[in-house]
């Protein structure tokens, strides 16, 4: 008797999604959802996430059939449907940078619609665009990045959808974000390359099209070239009721990804450090550059260099008299290496692991000391591996780890061996108090592999300030101790500031 009710329940319930879903409530509660959840173009996911709303929409796409649908509403529900799985797919991934360092977002990944299970390619290029043959289409089916044109607050209607389209597909070719001219050339989206074909499949018939649409009316012998698609996630920075505002996605410390294609990443580090015994103060200070561009989303390659400058003075002094007083001691400065550096994802499916080396090569004479002048940096080539992966930890917190592997002073000998080898661990747990800000602690423990044995230990706390999505501010103290000061009685710690930029 249990089974038969099971049974009667289990096909009543599907019943039900089968032919009740699809109706102008589904067009109701989606329309009620994007108004909530959207505004100007940027989807709030921690906000979708922490709730439920999605669920009950996602849950009629699944099973409804909608092929007895009008076109109109047919079209209507399709467009819907797909922005919300996008959606739904970007929250089971969430919190992330990018739609593309969720592994097989839109080729691999399975979406379930009407009962059957496709990728979101197969739903946008088999049941919606060759459905459709309508090249509107592409401005407003939204793939979760900035580089999309613009998610709407609205749900499409059968009874107004060729109206919305137009209105969209018009917004997005008068915005000069998104049809750009610079030095008398078109710079248009990676979409019309991607679906050259859906616009005509030539320049004139790609510029033709734009003009219908584009109150500035181009050439159609104008120069073409298409922008690095902008793969950020189209989220809100902060939730739109304020009451219960919470970061998107700042609680991460992100370091460890890849940058994408296109995009160049300068980064700017000073680090002070100086260390006390006795009566004696030794101060260095590094400025590091490094520069990178994104070859790919995998692969990154760019430079660094680090400029240097170290005073040794008596106390009373300071730390910052290496900047302000160097006339107080011992001094000297210069640029002191230069060298290439790469960023490389090896795994598609942990998104949040990269590797980064660099090899950089000495600048200057006697580097390391003599002829009267004193230790500034090796003299020797030096090779730096760093292995990165961050990992979040509910929506406020993540844990960031750097794993090294570096080889300094390569060829110079000294005590009957190469200088020298060490392995620094790191650890930072970083709390996003805002959507803009971090504050983390540090932890790091640095062994040296020589003879005697040797190494460095350093604790502190920081915090990030993200100015724009393109500018960073990162401070930093540190306290650090290592065998030689135990055995002398002093002490040293580190102070730090940085920038980054995004371009």
């Amino acid at each position: 008797m249990k089974l038969l009710n099971f049974i009667f329940l289990f096909l009543c319930v599907n019943t039900f999604a089968f032919s009740q879903s699809i109706d102008q409530s589904f067009f109701e509660n989606t329309d009620q959802f994007f108004k909530e959840y959207t505004a100007d173009g940027l989807v709030n996911y921690l906000a979708i996430k922490q709730g439920e709303d999605l669920e009950s929409l996602i849950a009629i796409i699944e099973q409804a059939s909608y092929a007895e649908l009008d076109p109109d509403t047919k079209k209507a529900y399709l467009i819907n449907a797909y922005n919300l799985l996008v959606i739904h797919e970007t929250i089971k991934g969430y919190p992330t940078s990018s739609v593309q360092d969720i592994p097989g977002f839109f080729d691999r990944k399975k979406i379930k619609i009407a009962g059957r299970e496709m990728t979101l390619n197969d739903m946008e290029k088999k049941e919606i665009l060759k459905e459709f043959d309508d090249p509107r289409l592409h401005f407003v089916l939204v793939c979760g990045a900035l580089g999309c044109p613009p998610i709407t607050n609205f749900a499409y209607q059968g009874s107004d959808i060729d109206n919305q389209i137009n209105s969209q597909t018009k917004k997005a070719l008068n915005n000069p974000e998104f049809i750009k001219v610079e030095d008398d050339k078109l710079q248009l989206s990676q979409i019309f390359k991607w679906y050259a074909e859906d616009f005509g499949n030539s320049k004139s018939a790609i510029i033709s099209f734009i003009n219908n649409y584009s109150q500035q009316k181009y050439a159609e012998n104008i120069s073409v070239n298409y922008y690095n698609y902008d793969w950020t996630l189209n989220a809100a920075s902060t939730s739109f009721n304020a009451s219960s505002a919470t970061p998107a996605n700042a609680g991460r410390y992100i370091v460890s990804s890849t940058i994408p294609q296109g995009q160049i990443e300068l980064k700017i580090f000073n680090n002070l450090y100086s260390e006390v015994i006795g009566d004696n103060r030794a101060t260095f200070m590094t400025s590091s550059a490094s520069f990178l561009y994104g070859i790919n989303r995998r692969f990154n390659f760019g430079f660094n260099t680090r400029y240097r400058r170290v005073l040794n003075n008596v106390r009373p002094s300071s730390p910052f008299d290496v900047i302000s007083d160097i006339a107080s001691g011992s001094f000297r400065q210069g640029v002191t290496a230069f060298g290439p550096q790469i960023r490389y994802a090896p795994k598609p499916d942990w998104p949040n692991f990269s590797i980064q080396s660099s090899f950089v090569f000495p600048i200057g004479k006697d580097l390391s000391g003599g002829n009267g002048e004193q230790y500034i940096d090796w003299a020797g080539p030096s090779f730096y591996n760093q292995f990165f992966n961050d990992l979040s930890l509910g929506t406020r917190f993540s844990l960031f780890t750097d794993i090294g592997l570096n080889w300094e002073d390569i060829g110079k000998l000294s005590n009957g061996r190469i200088n020298q080898v060490s392995t620094p661990l790191t650890a930072i747990l970083s709390f996003s108090p805002t959507a803009n800000s971090i504050l983390y602690a540090l932890g790091g423990f640095t062994p040296y592999y020589r003879l005697p044995f040797d190494y460095f230990i350093q604790g502190g706390f920081g915090g990030k300030y993200q100015f724009t999505k393109n500018v960073e501010l990162e401070l930093l103290y540190t306290g650090f101790t290592n065998k030689y000061l135990i055995a002398n009685g002093g002490g040293a710690a580190t102070y730090n500031i940085g920038f980054r930029f995004n371009i």
